[in-house]
């Protein structure tokens, strides 16, 4: 057991520092705080003030609980004040140079036991460590903005770390109501190298023109459940920020993927860097103002008309098939889904029916609803039945030449004018389209799994499609109150192509010994706000599944960082497939 720190010391009264102080005088710790100058003071003191008059208007401080948390904090321009502190965290400038002076300084001021803490969220702790006579002494504690709000800290050890020090400093920030994730010291440690990556990917994405922002942005809120699209956050934290974040974690991995996107340079280059100016990927009423004031219309094709559908087939029994046929009943289309035999028809029934009931259950389906839903929908094992529908949705096994074999068997039997669709989710549209007669009337309408509860639906055309099926496609996904977002047909999409890279990264960090599965997954949830971590998601998706897309990936693009790692592979070699084996990456009760 180390010491209960009573005593904090807090080096830079900035948005951060500030925030620091006021979670540890929250959690019933002293606090000196010190800045630079009278006028770093004067800012210092607002942001506690302003911080917390804003915690009591919203009922989570009492005002006598913040006067008393305010009490606890004394502030200052002398450095000497922290002279008999057990722990002096630095929450300074960015500046490498600037963070070494200070620690040099705190070197002769403070007692040989004193823990000093670094917030850098992109420097080496080592390096700043060694500007000391105590680098065994010397952590970072990487708290999040806005301190109070956010949960995580990431506390970063370096090689000479003393263990005593970590178990001390975990303690204060439990004490402080915080997730304290622990690892090495590396660029951009857990949640940065993370997620940048994914940021960054985004960013090409767009620069490529491949999908709009806000179909981007969309695809990553409504698909992953992601609290804000990749670009708008980025505008969040700052177009610079994210740029120097990203040129410091290139500089340590050499992965090209980490590389700044030339389109983010651009921006910097012309000092539009997010919310702070009100200008970044976004435009927004003032700077630092939430509000966008230049969002684009929901996505329609010009000059293009939409082809009537009324009927729409579904063939394939499998959980997404089903999920697609119920909600597309529910949204008033006639459905008929076609099963191999007639016991896996009434099986898709069933199934249907089960659903429907809990949503009756649940107040979220009348009764009348209920039945008027089952009235549209009918099964059959006959190909030929499909012949009447408008639509028709294929959701087999994903697998190319079963569905290319699919593909040329429906182009046989569908009506002229009818749209063919299949819910790929990282295989070529394209190739299902030249499977039949008609490509231009083909294209990509990737469901996400469970569909009735998902909202997004990512819509594929090809370099062949029309504008009028992509039309058409969009009206019926917006009819079953889907968010339909278009883009290009290239491997995952959007989605798959933005998160599995993501989570081969995190693969990659647990392979090096770098952190634990428990603390990258607490990280990415606690510190991103995800409503999984890596592994817990990939445990989910399947790793088989999570390597195929990689491998997929990894065949279209030809980029090194996206060959799957060594681990993944092993895995499923082993037979480790996550939820559905009872054990991936974690272990689970069958």
């Amino acid at each position: 057991m180390g010491r209960e720190l009573t005593t904090v010391a807090v080096v830079g009264l900035g948005t951060m520092g500030a925030g620091i102080a006021e979670v540890l005088a929250r959690a019933g710790i002293e606090v000196i705080g010190v800045e630079k100058d009278a006028a770093g003071l004067e800012r210092g003191r607002g942001h506690l003030a302003h911080s917390t008059d804003r915690a009591v208007q919203r009922g989570k401080l009492t005002t006598e609980e913040r006067d008393a948390l305010l009490g606890r904090i004394r502030t200052g321009t002398d450095l000497t004040a922290v002279a008999d502190v057990a722990l002096v965290i630095e929450a300074i400038d960015e500046d490498e140079e600037a963070k070494k002076e200070l620690f040099a300084r705190l070197d002769t001021l403070c007692p040989a036991d004193t823990i000093f803490a670094t917030n850098t969220s992109s420097l080496s702790v080592t390096a700043l460590a060694a500007a000391t006579h105590r680098p065994s002494r010397v952590v970072g504690t990487h708290w999040f903005n806005p301190a109070p709000v956010m949960g995580l800290v990431e506390i970063i050890s370096t090689v000479v770390t003393d263990p005593a020090v970590l178990t001390e400093v975990s303690g204060l920030v439990g004490r402080a109501g915080k997730s304290a994730v622990t690892a090495g010291d590396r660029a951009g440690f857990i949640v940065d190298a993370l997620l940048f990556g994914y940021l960054n990917n985004a960013v090409r994405m767009l620069e490529a023109h491949y999908a709009s922002r806000e179909d981007i942005d969309a695809a990553m809120r409504f698909g992953c459940g992601h609290p804000m699209g990749p670009l708008a956050l980025l505008d969040l934290i700052g177009l610079d920020t994210a740029y120097a974040i990203l040129d410091s974690i290139y500089h340590t991995s050499r992965d090209h993927l980490h590389a700044p996107a030339p389109l983010l340079k651009q921006l910097v280059t012309a000092g539009m860097l997010g919310r702070k100016t009100g200008r970044g990927f976004y435009a927004y009423a003032a700077p630092d103002s939430p509000e966008v004031v230049d969002a684009a219309p929901p996505t329609t094709i010009a000059g293009a008309d939409t082809r009537t559908v009324r009927t729409v087939g579904v063939v394939g029994t499998g959980t997404m098939a089903v999920g697609i046929a119920e909600v597309l009943a529910k949204s008033g289309f006639e459905v008929i889904v076609r099963a191999r035999d007639e016991d896996k028809v009434a099986a898709v029934r069933k199934k249907v029916e089960k659903s429907l009931a809990k949503s009756v259950e649940r107040g979220r389906l009348s009764s009348d609803d209920r039945d008027a839903t089952l009235a549209r929908l009918r099964g059959t094992a006959d190909l030929g039945d499909l012949a009447e529908a408008d639509l028709i949705i294929e959701a087999v096994v994903e697998d190319l030449l079963v569905k290319r074999s699919l593909f040329t068997d429906l182009d046989k039997v569908a009506k002229p004018g009818a749209v063919l669709a299949t819910t790929t989710s990282s295989l070529p549209v394209v190739e299902c389209a030249t499977a039949t007669s008609r490509p231009a009337d083909v294209i990509g309408m990737h469901w996400f799994n469970p569909a009735p509860a998902m909202k997004l639906v990512e819509v594929v055309p090809t370099v062949l499609t029309t504008p009028d099926v992509t039309a058409t496609v969009l009206a019926v996904a917006r009819a079953a109150r889907k968010h339909p977002v278009t883009c290009a047909d290239r491997a995952g999409f959007i989605v798959n192509a933005l998160l599995f890279p993501y989570l081969n990264d995190a693969v990659r960090m647990l392979e090096a010994h770098y952190a634990t599965v428990e603390d990258i997954d607490t990280a990415m949830k606690v510190g991103c706000g995800h409503p999984m971590g890596p592994f817990e998601l990939a445990d989910v998706v399947g790793l088989d599944v999570t390597l195929a897309i990689q491998r997929t990936l990894y065949l279209e693009f030809r980029e090194p960082g996206y060959a799957p790692a060594p681990l993944l592979e092993h895995l499923v070699t082993a037979g480790y497939l996550g939820r559905k084996t009872g054990r991936g990456f974690h272990n689970h009760a069958r």
